[in-house]
């Protein structure tokens, strides 16, 4: 994956998450309990930063070259799908079952900062 991808893809999920926090602060409350307008809030918050963190390594990318910012970048892309997804999926529906994908979301939002902080770590040490 290239490095403009890896921008497009996070730019392009900020600004579902921008829309997705619009509607839950403007109107989600009209479909849904409060208590599950925090859920989803909380899956648009996660969504967004991580987006964030997705543009961020694509303009690190560029200045370096390599593969492994495109796999730390996938890896957090998977996060969102996985953490957000499951979450907007329970809020909206209610199905209990996906509450039991939000924490491998999480553990690729984890594993992917502690990947980028060691490739960081390593290329100031060889510099």
């Amino acid at each position: 994956m290239r490095a403009n991808v890896i921008i497009s893809l996070g730019s392009f999920n900020a600004a579902i998450a921008i829309a997705l926090s619009a509607y839950a602060a403007h109107g989600l409350e009209k479909h849904i309990e409060i208590a599950k307008v925090a859920t989803f809030t909380t899956a648009a918050d996660f969504h967004l930063w991580h987006s964030l963190g997705m543009i961020i390594i694509g303009v690190i990318a560029k200045q370096y070259i390599g593969h492994v910012y495109a796999r730390i970048a996938l890896l957090i892309f998977t996060g969102i799908i996985l953490f957000s997804g499951s979450l907007y999926l329970l809020s909206t529906t209610g199905i209990k079952a996906f509450a039991y994908i939000t924490p491998f979301g999480g553990v690729a939002f984890i594993t992917a900062w502690l990947w980028l902080a060691i490739v960081a770590y390593k290329a100031r040490s060889s510099a």
